[in-house]
């Protein structure tokens, strides 16, 4: 921000006009919150779990100059196997989308990537029992399409989303059971 700042005053002395900050790149969601315990339909139906493994609607405003394609991950850090828990992978969300729901069908240049359930989509929160779990829903805006398919590990689309993102948001909700 200081770095702004200086730019901006060092445009003022040059009779420049100041630039527009642009707007926060910001996730938000009507079915999560942050902090706030995930709705059982945000729950696995599995692993002793009984809900309606349902992703949550999410929306996006801001986005960066610059965006080509964006990439939607769900994951648990407190997941008890050492590297935590990807619940969802979405990546080459076209550069135009303004969010994602259950209700629409995702654009068919987007990729849903394997969980850690093993199945393509949307894996709920199901955590050991008397455990709290945060669950990092999060957004990034990326500078390119990624080229990976349905195959890929999340470890190689973390990366390959890390190395291309713009600018990120994150809602980290929890559940316990």
């Amino acid at each position: 921000m200081k770095m702004i700042l200086k730019v901006m005053a060092a445009l003022a002395l040059a009779g420049m006009a100041s630039p527009a900050l642009a707007e926060e790149f910001t996730l938000s969601s009507p079915d999560i919150a942050e902090g706030a315990q995930l709705d059982s339909k945000q729950v696995f139906q599995g692993f002793g779990c009984d809900g309606g493994n349902i992703a949550p609607r999410l929306s996006w405003t801001g986005v960066p100059e610059g965006t080509k394609s964006f990439a939607v991950t769900a994951y648990d850090p407190d997941a008890p196997t050492g590297s935590g828990w990807w619940h969802w992978f979405v990546v080459n969300i076209p550069a135009g989308a303004e969010g994602v729901s259950p209700s629409v069908p995702l654009d068919t240049t987007a990729t849903q990537l394997r969980n850690d359930y093993g199945a393509s989509g949307f894996g709920g929160a199901c955590p050991p029992e008397g455990e709290v779990h945060r669950y990092q829903f999060t957004v990034h805006a990326l500078s390119t399409v990624l080229n990976l398919d349905t195959n890929a590990t999340n470890a190689l689309a973390g990366f390959m989303v890390n190395a291309n993102s713009i600018a990120s948001d994150t809602i980290t909700a929890v559940y316990t059971r």
